[in-house]
Parts: C-alpha cells; sequence; structure tokens
C-alpha cells in the first residue's frame, strides 16, 4: 500500500465504526473501539491485548484492557448493526450453525472445562462457543454467538461470581443455544433462507422439529444410524383384542431401519455425479442419491403424535416425510455421509448437494478469525470480555469482508480460495 491507500483504508475504518459502535455512547470508547480494530487487522503472530498495543503507535494497553474487559458497553447493538450490513452484502445462501472450541489453562475462563475440544481432536480443557453464520460460496460473516457453560458452572458461585457470568445464564446444550441465536435474528426481523449444519446437531431430532415448528427450511447433516421409514411405507392398525379396551395405536409394519441400510439397497446406479463448485484444484464433484424418506424413533414420533392429539383427538400413524440426500464416491466402498432437509419435494439434486456442501465456508471463515484475526487470542477470564472480544473480532471481519467485496477490489481469480489478508500498514 502507498501513502495514499493507507489514508484512504483509515478513513473507511473511521466511517464502519462510526456506523457499527453508533449504540456506544462515549466517544473515547469508540476510539478505542477503532484502535482494537487496527490491532487485530494488522500483521502479528499475537492478537492479545499487550501484544496489539505494542505494535499500535497510538496503543495503550491499559485502556484496552478497561475498554474490553472492564467497560460497560453493550455488545448487542453492535452485533445487530453487523449483521444488518453484512446480510444485505453477502445476500446469503443459508445460514450455517457451527461451534468452536479454544484450548485454555487453569479453570478461572468463564465457560472453561473439560469437554471434547475441535481444535485438538480430543477431550481437553477449553471454552467453546455455538455461532451463526451467513454463507454464500465467496463470503460468510459470524452472526451471533453464545459461549457454551457446561453444567458444573451452573452452581458454582465462587466462579461465576469471579468471572462476572450474569445470574440468568444457566447451562443450556449447544443446540439450544443455536435456536436462541435464530430467535434472536428472528426478533430483528432476519429470517435464514435455509438453516444448515453438521451432524453434531442435525442428528437431534428436536432441532429438527424446532426447526420445523419455525416454520425454517433446513439442510442438515446426520449420523448414518438415524433410522427412517422409506417414503411409501404405510402405518397399520392392529385390530382390537376383544370388546373392552383402548384402540390399537396405528404403528410401521416392519421396524424403521438406518439411514445407512436404507442407502445400501439403493444400488450405485441410483447415483448420479454432481459438481458443486470450483475449488483451488478444479471441480468438486461426487455422486448423490436424494430420495424421500420418513424419519422415525421416539423422539421424533412423541411430539408428532402430541400436537396430532392435541388438534384432531387422534394420530394417524403417518410420520412427515423429507428428502435424504446420501452421498457415494466413487473411491467409497459405501455411501460416506448423510443429510435430512425439508426443503420442498421438487427441489433438485444439484440444489440440495450446493446447500449440504457450503459448510466448507464456514471452515474458511475459522481459520480467518482465529489464525488472521485472533479470535482465540482473548487472554482475559470474564464474560463481558469474552463477548466484547468476539463482537471485536466480528466487526473486524466484517469489515475485511466488505472491502474485500467493494467493487473497486479486483476480482480474485478463485472466489473459493481468496481470504480477507490484514493488512501490513492499516
Amino acid at each position: 500500500m502507498d501513502a495514499h491507500e493507507v489514508n484512504r483504508m483509515r478513513a473507511m475504518l473511521a466511517l464502519f465504526v462510526a456506523d457499527v459502535f453508533a449504540s456506544v455512547p462515549r466517544k473515547d470508547q469508540r476510539a478505542k473501539g477503532n484502535c482494537y480494530l487496527r490491532g487485530l487487522m494488522l500483521d502479528g503472530r499475537r492478537k492479545s491485548i499487550q501484544a496489539m498495543a505494542a505494535r499500535l503507535p497510538d496503543g495503550n494497553e491499559q485502556n484496552l484492557q478497561q475498554f474490553v474487559n472492564q467497560s460497560t458497553w453493550d455488545p448487542v447493538p453492535v452485533q445487530r448493526r453487523i449483521t444488518e450490513r453484512m446480510l444485505a452484502l453477502i445476500n446469503p445462501t443459508a445460514w450455517v450453525i457451527d461451534d468452536v472450541s479454544v484450548p485454555k489453562d487453569g479453570r478461572m475462563s468463564a465457560g472453561v472445562a473439560p469437554q471434547y475440544c475441535g481444535a485438538l481432536g480430543k477431550r481437553a480443557n477449553c471454552q467453546v462457543a455455538v455461532s451463526v453464520h451467513a454463507a454464500t460460496d465467496t463470503a460468510s460473516c459470524p452472526l451471533q454467538w453464545r459461549l457454551f457453560l457446561p453444567k458444573e458452572w451452573a452452581s458454582d458461585t465462587m466462579r461465576r461470581a469471579l468471572t462476572r457470568i450474569p445470574a440468568h445464564v444457566m447451562h443450556r446444550e449447544k443446540w439450544r443455544l443455536a435456536l436462541d441465536m435464530l430467535d434472536t435474528l428472528a426478533g430483528w426481523g432476519m429470517t435464514p433462507p435455509v438453516v444448515v449444519a453438521d451432524a453434531a446437531y442435525g442428528t437431534n431430532a428436536r432441532l429438527r422439529a424446532a426447526l420445523a415448528d419455525r416454520s425454517l427450511a433446513y439442510m442438515l447433516a446426520i449420523r448414518g444410524d438415524v433410522i427412517a421409514h422409506p417414503f411409501d411405507a404405510e402405518p397399520i392398525t392392529p385390530a382390537r383384542n376383544g370388546p373392552v379396551g383402548c384402540w390399537p395405536q396405528p404403528r410401521y409394519r416392519d421396524p424403521a431401519p438406518s439411514v445407512a441400510a436404507l442407502s445400501g439397497r439403493l444400488g450405485q446406479e441410483a447415483f448420479t455425479a454432481v459438481t458443486w463448485r470450483h475449488g483451488s484444484r478444479g471441480k468438486l464433484r461426487s455422486r448423490f442419491a436424494a430420495v424421500r424418506v420418513r424419519p422415525a424413533g421416539k423422539a421424533v414420533e412423541r411430539p408428532i403424535k402430541a400436537a396430532a392429539s392435541a388438534e384432531q383427538g387422534w394420530w394417524d400413524g403417518i410420520l412427515p416425510d423429507c428428502w435424504l440426500l446420501i452421498e457415494w464416491p466413487a473411491e467409497a466402498e459405501a455411501p460416506t455421509d448423510y443429510w435430512l432437509s425439508n426443503l420442498p419435494a421438487d427441489t433438485s439434486v444439484t440444489d440440495l448437494v450446493r446447500l449440504a456442501k457450503v459448510r466448507w465456508r464456514i471452515e474458511h471463515d475459522y481459520r480467518e478469525l482465529k489464525h488472521g484475526l485472533g479470535l482465540d487470542h482473548f487472554e482475559g477470564r470474564s464474560w463481558p470480555g469474552w463477548h466484547h472480544h468476539v463482537t471485536l473480532v466480528t466487526a473486524a471481519h466484517a469489515f475485511l469482508t466488505e472491502q474485500r467485496l467493494a467493487p473497486k477490489v479486483p476480482a480474485p481469480h478463485s472466489p473459493s480460495t481468496r481470504s480477507s489478508t490484514p493488512s501490513r500498514t492499516l
């Protein structure tokens, strides 16, 4: 960058901060926000407050520590303004539910506990945050974050007080945190085109039911042991045994097989090759089949039966149908991946595949957020400090995404590999 470009970028950042942080009441706090964003976007291996303050010409470690860890500014209006800007810019094809883990030492960081850590691929002492992202194949942005609070924190008054966890915040399962975020966004008038998630979320029948109850379309990965009846299976009502007693409930004649077993019955001829995008090494292509099935199991049947009984006094036993998408790569001996979707029955296989595969962009997000913008470099321990830091990291990511997508920026040769690179001289 030459001097003119540096000055232009500083001016663009000042305008961005003035808009996104307009809810922050004090001018000096907004100035600290500008400083913190520049620290996150500048080159440097560590993005802790101490390291950033040392690199910034106007960096003051004590001021930045106070701004992030002690200041009472509300991050929620900032998050909302970022979301409004990014949804208009990106025009996402899906919202993606995911989570990220950050290894931690000690017991005193908010929400830290021995639990599965995806960053290490094993159980370890870490924090876990659930997130919702807006995504297309060319751009994405986090919209909401929730720090997962393990059960042991619910009654640990000493640690809760020291980390300043609000009294109303208790343990909630990750899938419920995801729904909370979707409800928050819905309260702002924002609705996803389709909700996408990996098998850790999609296998949960209660999450699928909750999304359907909210009239939200979904494309959710599932494990192969999820059970479902074939589409053409029909329940039967057994004959009543004697003149007295309750009438038997309708039920399917055969137990529901797993989706892996259903897929094995299709045969390779049912699978067709689909290309869903161009990667850095050429076309991404595999073989897929899509069939209509009726997901089963007690977790599926109970709410359906209760709703039908409440509405009409009885249940006919017919389970709702949806898409089962199956991937069987040419080099594999059997199908490898499965998704369930409540998208309309006339949705094409190509569209199903593109939605199922859009999650790749979120992994791209996390690489930028963690390695480029210091998402996991926060060294504070408090609940408010963590939420301030992730909001500021999200703002930095949003600013860089806006600059990358601006018309003045030359179009990348490969949209799938171009990343938002922090400036050395901002």
